[in-house]
């Protein structure tokens, strides 16, 4: 059952103007926590804020960052700081994906997703999990995907950052063993969000039958985070194709990501 506002702490939220960010923020008012809401969209952050403020009586801060740069990372935990704030929930959810071959992606582009997707995503871990740990509490869920297990043509650079948070949260799972603090990796397979059209990626038809609500990976994530799991993958559907991805031989998952990914596939 959940708490009265604020009786587990307070959560920080990136990506929190929309898609699973958002759903994110909304189960955990629902929990009993306060919020800092953060994405480079204000008028939506506060939109939101005053939402979960009126539905569950709790605290909810905006705090307008763009997370695209380590100076932005930067801003945002001085920003936090000045509210006076103790982080006892970080949820990095902030990200993107850029689609097509690689060679005529812009390489600007690219940049600014492994920027975001992994420097300011290992900044803020670890900016935050060293109060955690000196506290004694927290609990960090980081949002990855089903891509993390599989080298994606037409999405290579994003699989592998995706690749580097699953990895690196997987470690630091096992590192905070005793601590009191935990460290929780969803990985999401389709879901109803902006994400493609971000992308540049026409999604063809058969994906909308597969995909998941953003409701739906928000409860499912936030219930992980809360019992503690090293990982989580959404839906029955995703989690056997995560299994697949591990065991099959790259000669055969290869090729039919690839299959799934390009543009031409309808």
């Amino acid at each position: 059952m959940a708490g009265k506002s604020g009786d587990r702490g307070v959560a920080l939220v990136t990506g929190a103007s929309s898609g699973i960010g958002e759903e994110i923020a909304k189960r955990l008012a629902l929990e009993g926590f306060d919020l800092v809401l953060a994405a480079r969209r204000g008028d939506r952050l506060k939109e939101l804020a005053t939402q979960l403020e009126r539905e569950h009586r709790t605290r909810a801060h905006v705090v307008v960052a763009d997370l695209s740069s380590l100076e932005g990372a930067k801003q945002l935990t001085a920003d936090v700081a000045r509210l006076g704030l103790e982080v006892t929930v970080l949820v990095n959810n902030a990200g993107f994906g850029v689609h097509g071959n690689l060679a005529d992606v812009p390489i600007e582009r690219t940049l600014e997703m492994v920027q975001l997707n992994v420097v300011s995503l290992t900044f803020l871990t670890q900016h935050y999990v060293k109060e955690m740990v000196s506290g004694g509490r927290g609990r960090i869920l980081q949002i990855s995907s089903i891509g993390a297990f599989q080298p994606s043509p037409y999405y290579a650079v994003y699989s592998a950052t995706k690749a580097f948070v699953l990895s690196m949260s997987e470690a630091l799972h096992y590192e905070l063993q005793g601590t009191g603090v935990t460290c929780t990796t969803s990985c999401p397979g389709l879901t109803a969000t902006e994400f493609h059209k971000v992308a540049d990626h026409e999604k063809p038809d058969w994906m909308n039958s597969l995909q998941m609500t953003a409701q739906e990976v928000a409860r499912i994530s936030v219930s992980a985070m809360l019992r503690g799991d090293r990982v989580t993958v959404p839906g029955p559907t995703n989690w056997l194709t995560s299994v697949l991805a591990q065991v099959m031989p790259k000669s055969l998952i290869i090729p039919m990501a690839a299959a799934t990914m390009r543009k031409s596939a309808h």
